[in-house]
């Protein structure tokens, strides 16, 4: 089974992708654990990633193509695969396009997530995650059982940089505007 995650940032995503991979078997690909992943191992693509993060900018959608690419030729996605908020925009939609076609690749599922900004806004002030494995939690519905603690991996857990109340709904702003001319695609 492949199926698309698709919604604003902090409509549960991640949540719902977590609980698919571990009912059917299936590989969790988010975009921003895979750009971690490779700048943390230091590769090329990983260090090209880096250099835009580190100066604000969004990672370009050929590059964030060629990364998605990378994890999907990957032995373990043969199995299936759940891709996490990714494509977001026309271009990585219509790159993704042509990468399933060459490839053989077919998408079972499209699944959107619909969630009201304020409610988002509000759930994102209260999530947090392990800088280790990427687990993420909720202050008040999934609080981790030790403060500050991973349960999965031990690993210390943080507020993200980007789950503040204004960069949240830049965020939402920026999606509206991008996901209206997917769904025109």
């Amino acid at each position: 089974m492949r199926i698309i995650l698709s919604g604003a940032p902090g409509s549960g995503k991640g949540t719902q992708a977590v609980e698919l991979s571990r009912k059917y078997g299936l590989v969790h690909i988010s975009t921003g654990n895979i750009f971690r992943e490779e700048i943390a191992k230091r590769t090329p693509l990983g260090k090209e990633v880096d250099a835009f993060i580190r100066h604000g900018q969004l990672v370009p959608d050929e590059l964030t193509m060629k990364i998605v690419a990378k994890r999907l030729a990957q032995d373990d996605c043969a199995k299936g695969f759940i891709l996490d908020g990714f494509p977001r925009t026309i271009e990585q939609a219509r790159l993704l396009e042509k990468y399933l076609s060459t490839s053989g690749i077919r998408i079972d599922k499209v699944v959107y997530l619909e969630i009201a900004e304020d409610a988002i806004v509000s759930r994102l002030a209260k999530r947090v995650q392990c800088e280790r494995c990427h687990q993420v939690y909720n202050i008040d519905s999934r609080p981790t059982k030790r403060n500050g603690v991973c349960d999965s991996c031990g690993g210390k857990v943080i507020v993200r940089s980007d789950d503040g109340a204004e960069t949240v709904k830049k965020r939402f702003k920026v999606y509206n505007e991008t996901i209206c001319a997917i769904n025109d695609f």
